[in-house]
């Protein structure tokens, strides 16, 4: 009898102690809702927590006439924790069915946020699906003030363009919007049949519909910020321009200033080559440039596909412009900001890639009048272009101080070093994200200097530091 008791005593400890295990344990399984927003200093509620997007498939029709756009956008993902909810950024539209897995899940919605609860939890680590079928007039609706910057999808007479830097992506399909979650893209797109599609990647097909409408599946297979998704539509001509090291340079020109532009454009080989000789080759599967058939008062750099408005073409520093873009291919899009107060990676190098363009084919003079116009022009500004702040995100500081703390880098560490150092940058943050700081680190380790000092006094500082151009 004594034995028996023994026995069971032992039993119990055994179960007690297995459940006391288990029930510390058990809070790192249960499902929680994933964190709104990322953390982002200038935009702390961009993105969000819980979950990687992998790729997209925008599958939407284009109304140019009534300027609605719908359909559905589906998001392969997969859970960085055990799920009970999770946030999309999606702003504006009618959303007619929102799916898990393929079951409806319940969601609400507050400005940007469109939180979703699925109907049964996602473990963690598990890929999983969301379809959102939405449709509505892009801007309209969105329940936000106070925007300053480029929104996402606008139409325009005869066309419409997509350029969302730095948080617009949201404005137009519902993405988990910061540049730390890079993902890869498919594009099938319907429009009426006088019109041309061009979006970020390689054009699969053109599929003729029966209502007299065409849809154009382009692919996307490189790892892509959600500002750098752009859709394009307009009666344009294709032009093939040339092929550089493998890489087809393909642009979409308005059909009524096609030749124009072609002649506008006609360097752009020259500058791939170029820049796949200082920095390494050129990241993606495709490039080229798409010409809105409307005025911009901005370029941006979409991903294989840079956006521009007409003005490029009467526009007699147009190759600075578009050197600059191209050179983003390298500088924010292969290696895109860790944050968005690391501007200066996007846009102090894309500034000073033309700076090294211009030395080499149009002359060292030239360029160095235009670096003491540059040190001249930004002598009285406080900005710290380092850490601008929002409303500085893309002051003249940014691009022209930032050019000019690079060329007195490589001054500073020599032409052999700092030519080292791009190339190594690259290699090291590939298809991924960085930091000022990330970029300090492999300068310093490169040459062999210590260079807080330095980058203090050009991206920490308000004043100018001396400049032997």
């Amino acid at each position: 009898m004594r034995n028996i008791l023994i026995l069971i005593a032992v039993v119990l400890i055994v179960v007690l102690t297995s459940a006391w295990i288990n029930e510390v344990e058990r809070p790192a399984d249960v499902p929680t809702a994933g964190t709104i927003g990322l953390g982002d200093p200038y935009f702390p509620e961009l993105g969000n927590g819980g979950y990687d997007a992998q790729h997209y498939t925008i599958d939407l029709d284009a109304d140019l006439t009534n300027s609605i756009i719908g359909g559905t956008v589906t998001i392969d993902a997969v859970a960085t924790q055990a799920l009970s909810a999770f946030n999309l950024d999606f702003a504006g539209f009618d959303i007619s069915e929102l799916l898990v897995n393929g079951v409806a899940a319940d969601y609400v919605r507050d400005g940007r946020e469109l939180t979703i609860t699925p109907a049964e939890y996602i473990p963690d680590a598990t890929a999983f699906s969301i379809a959102v079928t939405y449709s509505g007039v892009p801007g309209q609706n969105t329940g936000l003030t106070g925007l300053p910057f480029a929104r996402g999808w606008t139409f325009y007479a005869g066309g419409s363009y997509v350029a969302s830097e730095p948080d617009g992506a949201s404005l137009w399909y519902p993405v988990n919007d910061h540049p730390t979650d890079k993902a890869t893209y498919s594009f099938i797109i319907t429009a009426d049949s006088a019109y041309d599609v061009a979006a970020n990647g390689i054009l699969q097909s053109i599929t003729d519909e029966p209502d007299g409408r065409r849809t154009f599946h382009w692919e996307s297979e490189h790892p892509t910020a959600s500002y750098l998704v752009t859709v394009n539509i307009a009666q344009f001509e294709r032009q093939d321009d040339t092929v550089v090291d493998d890489v087809p340079i393909r642009n979409y020109f308005p059909v009524t200033v096609a030749e124009q532009a072609g002649n506008t454009f006609s360097d752009t080989a020259q500058m791939m080559a170029f820049f796949n000789e200082v920095y390494m080759p050129y990241p993606f599967e495709a490039y080229g440039a798409v010409v809105a058939n409307t005025r911009l008062p901005f370029a941006l750099e979409t991903q294989t596909l840079s956006l521009f408005g007409t003005n490029i073409i009467q526009d007699r520093d147009a190759n600075f412009t578009i050197s600059h873009e191209l050179a983003h291919s390298w500088f924010g899009n292969h290696v895109s900001p860790l944050t968005w107060r690391d501007i200066w990676i996007n846009e102090g190098f894309a500034t000073y890639s033309t700076v090294l363009w211009m030395e080499e084919y149009v002359g060292q003079a030239q360029t160095e009048a235009m670096l003491l116009d540059w040190y001249t022009r930004v002598g009285s500004s406080d900005v710290v272009i380092g850490d601008p702040g929002v409303r500085n995100l893309f002051s003249l500081p940014v691009y022209l101080r930032g050019a000019l703390s690079l060329h007195a880098l490589r001054a500073e560490v020599g032409d052999e070093a700092f030519f080292d150092i791009l190339p190594e940058f690259q290699r090291r943050f590939a298809y991924g994200n960085a930091s000022i700081e990330d970029f300090v680190a492999v300068s310093e380790e490169v040459s062999g200097q210590n260079l807080g000092a330095f980058f203090d006094a050009w991206l920490f500082s308000a004043a100018l530091p001396a400049l032997d151009i």
